[in-house]
């Protein structure tokens, strides 16, 4: 339960710690590092992350107690209801928190991220194919 006035907002993208906009959370508590039901699709823009409702990726974030100001103010940072929408989501503790969503048609085209992390974006990719003959002769000649 948190206290009267503030909110729990959960972030996964540029309002992480270390990320650019991290700042806009100046006078919000951390509570602590938090991942969402696998309820979602996390789709990469390029500049940023958008979270969709729907799909079955577990998001992993931060979880932050806001005052109600900083809320609005984040509100108005994030064009909401305009660009995105603020919602509740289910947390995989089983509680819940507010965040930021985008609809699906204005992301249309766009990489999603199967493994739910912003900042694992540019991990590679583990093939489900096992390797070749190829692989397999590239490996013992040049290691």
């Amino acid at each position: 339960m948190e206290p009267d006035g503030t909110d729990r907002l959960f972030v996964y993208g540029l309002l992480l710690q270390g990320e650019r906009e991290h700042g806009l959370l100046e006078g919000a508590q951390l509570l602590g590092e938090a991942r969402t039901a696998p309820e979602h699709t996390l789709v990469d823009l390029d500049f940023y992350p958008v979270l969709l409702i729907g799909g079955n990726v577990a998001v992993v974030g931060e979880l932050y107690s806001v005052s109600r100001e900083l809320r609005f103010k984040l509100d108005v940072h994030h064009q909401c209801p305009a660009l995105f929408r603020r919602v509740g989501v289910n947390l995989a503790d089983g509680t819940r928190a507010e965040t930021y969503v985008m609809d699906d048609d204005k992301v249309r085209g766009k990489r999603r991220l199967r493994g739910g992390s912003w900042r694992g974006r540019f991990e590679p990719r583990k093939s489900s194919v096992p390797p070749g003959p190829m692989t397999e002769y590239a490996r013992k000649r040049f290691s």
